[in-house]
């Protein structure tokens, strides 16, 4: 009965030269069911390694620019100046590098699941094998499952969260973002996790399902925005065009021109009129992440050119009215 139960090709041929009851005992119950499972596992490896590096191909493949995106660079940089040539090299070098973070991003995530996949069914595939009956596994993993997805809800809505992110390359590594409560610079994106520094250096963990907007303020370019605020008794148009001679001179200092991306500085105008002061409006498009630089840079320099013009920048100011009551005594210096 045992051998009509366990009888396997190793067995039978073992069968076949000895009839002693210990050696196809111990053939077909140790010696067959352990070469049977080692050969599932051989097969569910060799099987992985093939899996791994055909993702690798599509990784590397996605990795790179398609072919049309890449000529059209080309033939842009053929008709551009030199200057332009260099913010569009500039461009597609941040789009080639989050490109490749993100195709990595999903790559490893591609690999894990088939690793999960591949090694779960090979490893009940020899527990089938060496004769476990699998229906109350599977029973009891599929309410073991259950019980996890309603305790873990958090954690696979932050798990999907990621996963979305990453195809929508909403923000990587290195980005500025403003996240809600959390706002500074992403260190580290995983699938459940965004790790956020802030300017004071406190790091932020935030968990990517409870990330509901995010503003990325360095995807692309960037742009400066900076209100020059100047006193009411200034002539506004003298104001503006001596802000275009400074904003002339500035544009041609080194350490402006590689900030700056693909178009000059720019002066929009009175933006608003405040309690002591009237906004002239200062834009240019950056690098992303220079423009906060930049607007540091401007305003040490604004300060200055204003000052050799005799144009007041003026502070805060508010006039006090003082009214007396009969009978309250003078005020010093009042007569």
């Amino acid at each position: 009965m045992l051998l009509a139960t366990t009888a396997r090709p190793l067995t039978l041929w073992v069968e076949g030269l000895t009839d002693n009851e210990a050696v196809l005992w111990f053939v077909g119950t140790v010696v067959e069911p352990l070469l049977v499972v080692a050969g599932i596992l051989l097969v569910a490896a060799i099987a992985l390694r093939i899996i791994r590096r055909a993702l690798r191909q599509v990784i590397d493949r996605a990795k790179e620019p398609p072919a049309a995106l890449a000529a059209g660079l080309a033939n842009s940089l053929l008709r551009r100046d030199e200057q332009h040539d260099e913010e569009s090299a500039e461009v597609a070098r941040v789009h080639q590098e989050r490109r490749e973070q993100r195709a990595e991003a999903l790559g490893t995530l591609a690999e894990s699941v088939v690793r999960v996949v591949v090694w779960g069914f090979a490893i009940l595939t020899a527990l089938g094998t060496v004769g476990i009956d699998l229906a109350p596994l599977i029973a009891g993993a599929g309410v073991l499952g259950v019980a996890i997805g309603f305790g873990a809800q958090d954690i696979v809505k932050d798990f999907l969260s990621g996963v979305l992110m990453l195809i929508e390359d909403q923000y990587g590594v290195g980005d500025v973002i403003d996240a809600g409560e959390a706002t500074g610079v992403v260190e580290e994106v995983s699938l459940r996790t965004t790790r956020i520094r802030d300017v004071n250096g406190t790091v932020w963990h935030v968990p990517n399902g409870s990330i509901t907007r995010v503003g990325n303020l360095t995807q692309e370019w960037s742009r400066m925005i900076l209100d020059v605020g100047v006193a009411y008794e200034t002539d506004v148009d003298e104001a503006i065009e001596v802000l275009r001679g400074v904003l002339e001179r500035f544009q041609q200092r080194d350490d402006v021109r590689e900030r700056l991306l693909g178009e000059p500085m720019e002066i929009w105008g009175v933006n608003d009129l405040g309690d002591s002061s009237i906004a002239i409006r200062v834009v240019a498009k950056t690098v992303p992440g220079e423009q906060w630089a930049l607007g540091r840079l401007f305003r040490q320099v604004v300060k200055r050119e204003l000052d050799a013009a005799g144009i007041e920048i003026p502070y805060p100011q508010r006039t006090v009215w003082h009214r007396t009551v009969p009978g309250d005594p003078p005020l010093p210096g009042v007569s």
